[in-house]
């Protein structure tokens, strides 16, 4: 089945017994949030350390916003020109749009992108900020 560029292929054996589903990596974005959690509890597993929320340096983050005085505000804002996923509030998203993966008392903030995988990187200055984006590297 294939619709607007997505697509689910069903997968028989040779004696046409159903073996599995191939979903396509357009629709997997889409779901992966809601069926992911269903499969690893289907199959009685955890979630990796990677995806838990625990993982993130929300503390750092915390620290940054406490001792914050540039002129501008400190906004929770993230976009990702890579794969155009963007967010007004990363910390408010369910599911997640973005993961925190550093944050510094010298302005320096980085999140992963969750859809692409991207390096979001911002470099707050007193004037100004610098968003930088670097695509997935395997």
């Amino acid at each position: 089945m294939m619709w607007q560029g997505k697509f689910i292929q069903e997968i028989y054996g040779r004696q046409g017994e159903f073996l599995g589903l191939l979903i396509g990596p357009e629709l997997w974005e889409e779901v992966k949030g809601t069926v992911e959690p269903l499969l690893h509890e289907a199959l009685g597993v955890k979630q990796p350390i990677a995806s838990q929320e625990a993982s993130e340096p929300i503390e750092d983050w915390e620290t940054l916003k406490k001792y914050w005085d540039f002129s501008y505000p400190l906004d929770a804002e993230v976009a990702c020109s890579n794969c155009g996923n963007a967010t007004s509030d990363w910390q408010k998203d369910d599911p997640r749009k973005f993961r925190l993966k550093a944050a510094n008392l010298g302005g320096l903030v980085t999140f992963e992108c969750l859809q692409c995988q991207a390096r979001v990187i911002k470099r707050h200055f007193k004037d100004k900020v610098k968003v930088e984006v670097r695509p997935y590297k395997p």
